[in-house]
């Protein structure tokens, strides 16, 4: 690392130039390669993966996306009135013309009197394009909304819904970027008291992140990549890359500080802080990557583009951070600063303050702190334990949207599963098997949580025939999801005996149902996986049994008790409306997966930051309680400052307007808060110090085994012993006297 500081701060010029064309380069390549994005939740082998590829092959278009237009007269006037219809048959001429359009089932046609409502005021129709989603391209589905649009009157509301019409209400990160941008600025000014200092993190970010931004839409060109995970990449890149900035600026200001000349504090911040940095990221990176072992391409996206924003920052950190240290030079400093350092030389920074107060306090309560960080964790994670797993359809978007209407409406006039009908769908072979779908429709009526079913159809062939059942309830209701079980596991095999039919069950709720099946199959083994790999790091780390042991522990609890606060406000509707998030709903099934690798590998960073400056003291000194004294009242403040950064970017992301950046923005920031508020200044420090020397335990034959690495290899500490033994020990009255200090810092000079 000390190499790679030596370069850039040799080159530094160059460093920049490199970066900045690095950052050009990507955005121009994205921008003439366009996004491919892919909200592919299918999973080879599930049912109604099945369903939806026999309807592909024996329904030209009925495999495409379909959206709903959707319209509403005044009170006295009904949806058949000759204005109204002649207005809407216009319409849907216009709309069935686009060139993306397969088809428009229309209400007025000779089979469309099921999409009048029962008081004739709402009324639908169906328009199929003929692709999927993700294959439609925002100028079409805008079209079809301007289109549609177009009708709306004092007298006629229209709106729409579906998948391609949410593609024109996308949310832009813009606005909560320059929110969490604008705020770590405001704890940087504060924390460091120059300009110059606080200005570098940002610029660090930004550049990084902006690289990676672009990386991520050429990405989606390569692979399955999720349309969320560029805001996801984003979030994750600002909050790690400030951080992870802003633990090297500290570490070169302290050199400052200490008399050193700008290039060797900035070589040596590099080579100590910077390898701390390097270690971080690739816990963090590590834990994202373990999404590969699932084997779902929707995931395998968002791990690859994660894993490249935490690559990319960390490789800014270590290179264009040094760089931009000896462009400023001492202005790193505050004029306060550098004026006392030309007046009276060099001083060792004494913990003074809260943070020795802290320290102080938590070694004299062990026992009563550790209680209470306990309980307020478990109490968080109680709401964990109602957990409900599903996708969020569009009756949880804001009222205003027009996806949010369309759903009321067609709710209000025909029932909430209109919004979310399922599809049987099956080979058919012979007149045994027509009959047997024949008698199946009565069958269908009668079972519970149907609302009601549709005559079979058949293909042009007759070797294909689909059957639409339209729930009681609505798609993300957990009846929905039951009768889905129902069907597959009573209903269909009854219908299926002494015939060849193989009926599979299709629709929204039954691929969500199916996908979050999958990963919660395979989520154990995940969580064993990401945990393991994050144990051995930090056994090799701290040749410790119990570090890495307490850190899993940790980990878990921040997850969860995280995932208690976000199913208390998505799931059970605690202000997600106030937010702007819209009304209570399911948790993403794909959102316990990346959550826990982002947790995972932010949790680390702190337990780095704060055991590698214990550990240090640990080896010089062999005491226990100093180690954990002088490592939590010198790491605390500037391990609280990252946490109010982060915390302040993740929380930003709620202003995106968009339900599941949200979730990961809330999710992420009370994990981060707990982390490095509750755990690691408190919980942490209080266990270190009731298991005493047992904390550094490691077996002879296995400290003969393991590899000897470094994460901070340590400095010379002359100035800072003296400074550092003056620490408030148990017993000590409130911090240190102003006249220790003096003494103190007289010495060490």
């Amino acid at each position: 690392m000390a190499a790679v500081a030596r370069w850039c701060l040799k080159h530094r010029l160059l460093a920049v130039l490199l970066w900045l064309f690095a950052l050009g380069g990507a955005a121009s390549a994205a921008a003439v390669a366009g996004s491919a994005y892919s909200n592919d939740y299918d999973v080879p082998g599930t049912e109604s993966g099945r369903a939806t590829q026999l309807l592909n092959e024996g329904f030209e278009g009925l495999g495409g996306d379909s959206n709903t237009v959707v319209w509403r007269t005044e009170a006295g006037t009904t949806v058949r009135a000759a204005d109204i219809e002649q207005t809407m048959s216009d319409t849907l001429d216009r709309i069935e013309d686009m060139p993306a359009v397969a088809s428009v089932s229309s209400p007025y046609g000779k089979h469309g009197a099921a999409q009048i409502s029962g008081d004739a005021r709402i009324a639908y129709a169906t328009v199929t394009f003929h692709e999927q989603a993700d294959a439609i391209g925002e100028a079409d589905a805008r079209a079809l909304v301007d289109t549609a649009k177009a009708a709306d009157s004092d007298h006629l509301e229209v709106e729409l819904g579906g998948s391609a019409v949410a593609l024109t209400e996308s949310k832009s990160a813009q606005t909560a970027e320059i929110v969490g941008v604008a705020v770590a600025a405001v704890v940087l000014f504060l924390a460091f008291g120059s300009l110059a200092a606080s200005m570098l993190p940002i610029a660090t970010a930004l550049v990084s992140v902006g690289t990676a931004y672009a990386g991520i839409v050429l990405l989606g060109h390569l692979m399955t990549v999720a349309d969320f995970a560029p805001m996801l990449g984003t979030l994750i890149g600002l909050g790690v890359g400030i951080d992870y900035a802003l633990f090297i600026v500290t570490r070169h200001r302290k050199g400052l500080k200490q008399g050193l000349p700008v290039a060797v504090a900035a070589e040596r911040a590099v080579a100590t802080t910077g390898r701390a940095v390097v270690f971080a990221g690739a816990t963090v990176c590590i834990a994202l990557l373990g999404m590969l072992i699932l084997r779902l391409s929707f995931l395998n996206g968002v791990a690859v583009a994660g894993s490249l924003t935490v690559l990319l920052t960390v490789a800014a950190s270590v290179t264009l951070l040094p760089a931009l240290l000896s462009w400023i030079g001492p202005r790193a400093l505050s004029r306060r600063e550098r004026r006392a350092l030309a007046e009276h030389g060099p001083a060792p920074e004494v913990p003074t303050g809260l943070a020795a107060r802290w320290s102080a306090f938590v070694e004299r309560h062990p026992k009563l702190l550790g209680g209470v960080a306990v309980a307020v964790m478990a109490v968080l994670a109680l709401p964990t334990l109602s957990l409900h797993l599903g996708t969020s359809d569009q009756g949880n978007n804001p009222a205003t949207a027009t996806t949010r209407q369309a759903y009321d409406f067609l709710a209000d006039g025909f029932g909430p599963g209109v919004n979310g009908p399922l599809t049987l769908v099956t080979p058919v072979d012979g007149a045994g098997d027509r009959l047997a779908l024949t008698n199946l429709g009565p069958v269908l009526e009668s079972t519970q949580g149907v609302a009601s079913v549709s005559p079979v159809t058949y293909d042009a062939d007759g070797t294909t025939a689909h059957i639409t059942v339209v729930p009681a309830s609505s798609p993300q209701s957990e009846r929905t999801s039951e009768l889905v079980d129902r069907l597959r596991d009573d209903v269909l095999p009854r219908a299926e005996a002494d015939t060849s039919l193989d009926l599979h069950v299709g629709g929204v709720t039954a691929s969500y149902d199916d996908f979050a099946e999958i990963i919660v199959g395979k989520l154990p083994l995940f969580v064993g996986v990401v945990i393991g790999l994050g144990c051995v790091l930090l056994l090799l780390a701290f040749r410790s049994v119990g570090i890495p042991l307490k850190a899993a522990a940790m980990n878990v609890a921040a997850v969860a008790s995280a995932f208690g606060i976000v199913v208390a406000i998505f799931q059970w509707g605690w202000g997600s409306e106030l937010l702007g998030l819209g009304s209570a709903g399911p948790i993403e099934p794909f959102l316990p997966v990346i959550m826990v690798s982002v947790l995972f590998g932010l949790s680390m960073d702190y337990q780095v930051f704060l055991v590698s400056r214990m550990y240090e003291e640990w080896l010089e000194t062999g005491d226990n309680r100093r180690a954990v004294r002088v490592g939590l009242a010198e790491t605390s403040r500037v391990i609280n400052s990252a946490a109010v950064i982060m915390i302040s970017v993740f929380l930003a992301f709620v202003l995106s307007g968009d339900r599941v950046i949200a979730m990961f923005g809330i999710g992420l920031a009370a994990a981060v808060a707990l982390d490095a508020f509750v755990l690691r200044t408190l919980l942490v420090p209080a266990l270190m110090h009731l298991l005493g020397g047992a904390n550094w335990w490691l077996p002879r034959g296995l400290d003969r085994l393991l590899p000897r690495i470094s994460i901070e290899p340590p400095e010379s500490r002359s100035s800072e012993t003296a400074a550092s033994a003056r620490i408030p020990a148990q017993g000590d009255t409130d911090g240190l006297k102003e006249r220790d200090v003096r003494d103190i810092a007289g010495r060490g000079r």
